[in-house]
This record gives structure tokens, sequence and C-alpha cells, in this order.
């Protein structure tokens, strides 16, 4: 690439001073995770925004330049909610989990597989790196189950093994897993997961340095209506605490228990961030301050 050579001007000289201030901040980060594993979960509304993807993917390829074995696994209900509302399906959930009968397992295959991580490897190679699209179906790298919650003719599942092999292979060939979060049982029986708990899942059985999980939300506030309310750091026991009291509430209680489970088998750091905001995924990354809460033990 040629360099061009413009007149300087106070404005242009401050602009440089802080992308290069930035670039000099990021370096002790960059040589502490040179070489560590990040699982990341992506889905929700920063799937179906552009702008957002377009931010999220050139951060995965920063990650992965700079030498980090990222494993993206995503998911996809906003797009599986469109297919169903356009066929005329109910779309049924039971405590935050999708109702998955036989008709609703085809949609969500076809979303997930076929065109969420369609687009989303399309992305990442057009981009400049290498991505595979896999399932927890390939290579049998996990075996799911029916979930306890489920009743007979329910393919919501849960994961019963993992089988990480596969993933180490392809991340040792300096590739890019990206997982939809759909596995089979050992009948062949194809299962409806939860993205953030196979992300979950995932992280533990390879002892990862960080599970990030990218949601709607700044992450866990004190205030649930309040973003300013953000707790940016949590120890296991005090993210409890927060479940007990009924601080943390909804749809935050899986992501948060999902992490200290995570956390309790191994995982070194688990962090859920808000995807909806540009490049958030390196503000947690190469920064002091991060991007959303962070459990630790």
């Amino acid at each position: 690439m040629l360099r061009r050579y413009a007149p300087r001007n106070d404005a242009m000289d401050k602009a440089t001073e802080l992308r290069v201030k930035t670039l000099a901040e990021a370096l002790p980060y960059i040589q502490k995770y040179s070489g560590k594993t990040f699982v990341i979960k992506y889905g929700g509304s920063a799937l179906i925004d552009p702008d957002v993807q377009e931010s999220t993917i050139k951060d995965l390829i920063l990650l992965n330049m700079v030498g980090i074995r990222v494993i993206l696994v995503h998911g996809g209900g906003p797009e599986i909610n469109e297919m169903l509302s356009k066929i005329g399906k109910e779309i049924k959930f039971d405590k935050g989990l999708r109702v998955t009968d036989s008709e609703t397992m085809q949609v969500v295959e076809m979303v997930l597989h076929g065109k969420v991580q369609r687009r989303l490897v399309s992305a990442i190679n057009c981009a400049g790196a290498r991505a595979i699209g896999l399932s927890g179906r390939d290579g049998q790298m996990m075996i799911a189950c029916r979930h306890p919650r489920s009743s007979e003719g329910d393919w919501l599942g849960e994961i019963e093994s993992v089988d990480p092999r596969l993933l180490l292979e392809i991340m040792t060939l300096g590739m890019i897993p990206v997982l939809s979060s759909i596995a089979a049982d050992k009948m062949g029986n194809a299962y409806n997961l939860n993205a953030d708990t196979m992300a979950a899942e995932i992280a533990k059985s390879l002892k990862a340095d960080k599970l990030l999980l990218m949601t709607d939300t700044a992450g866990i506030l004190r205030n649930k209506d309040d973003a300013s309310s953000l707790i940016t750091e949590l120890n296991l026991s005090q993210a409890r605490k927060l479940i007990a009291d009924g601080v943390v509430q909804g749809g935050m209680i899986p992501k948060t228990e999902c992490c200290i489970d995570a956390i309790e088998h191994g995982v070194a750091e688990a962090i859920i961030l808000n995807g909806l905001n540009v490049h958030s995924l390196l503000l947690e990354t190469f920064t002091d301050f991060g991007a959303g809460t962070l459990l630790h033990k």
C-alpha cells in the first residue's frame, strides 16, 4: 500500500496521536491473549443489524489476526420468529426457552444452519479471514438429549457431552469455527439448543480463557431500566446474591448462571456485554475499562 501525504493540521495530528496511543495501550493485552481461546456467543438484535454485524466481523478478524483462537456460536431468534410468522406458525416460549415441535425444528435448522450461518461464514471469509460453518451435529462434536422441561414431541435440547477435538483441529489451521446452536442425540435426532448454554459448554470443554455473551443490554444492571447502573465486575458469590435478591431478572438469569457454571468448570473469565455497541469485543479485550459485566472467581 502506498503512503499518501497530505498537508498536516492540528486536528489531524491529534487524531493520529490518539490512534497511536490506542495501539500502544492495546499492546499488553495483545501479548497477554495471543494463543488464548475465546468462545463468543453472538445473537439477538445484533445479528440483524448490518452495521453491527460488520463491526463484529471486523473485531473477530482482528482477534484472530493477533493470535487469539476464536470460536463463534450464533443464535438467530429474531429471524426464526420472522420465518415462523411468515408460514403462520405459532411462536411459543416457556420460561424463556423456545417450544420446538417438529415443524418449528425444521424452521430452526433452515434459518440457523442454512441462512444465518452461511451469511456469517461468507462475511468473515470476504473480510479476509477463513471461517468454516458447523453445528454440534458435525463430527459428533456434541451429543444432545431432550431438555428436562421438554415434553414428548418438543425438540428443545440440552447438551449431554462435548468432544472439542474437531474445534481444536480447525483452530490449529488458523480458521474460525462458526457454530449454529443445533446438536443431535445418539440416534441422530436434531435438537434446538440455547446458544448461551452451548457457548458455555464449549468454553468448559476447552477451559477457555474468555466466554463472551453478546446480548441486547449493557450487561448486569442494578436497575434493569437504567443503563447507567451497570455492574462492571462481579465474583461468583456476588453474582449468586444478585440472582437471589432479584436484582438479576428474566432472561439475564440464565445468562448469568451460564457464566457462573463456566467459571466453576475452569473458564478464566466470563463477560456479558452489549453486542449492539460498535466494536464491543475490541473494547472488552484491549482496553482497561472493558465492556459489559466481567465475572470471575
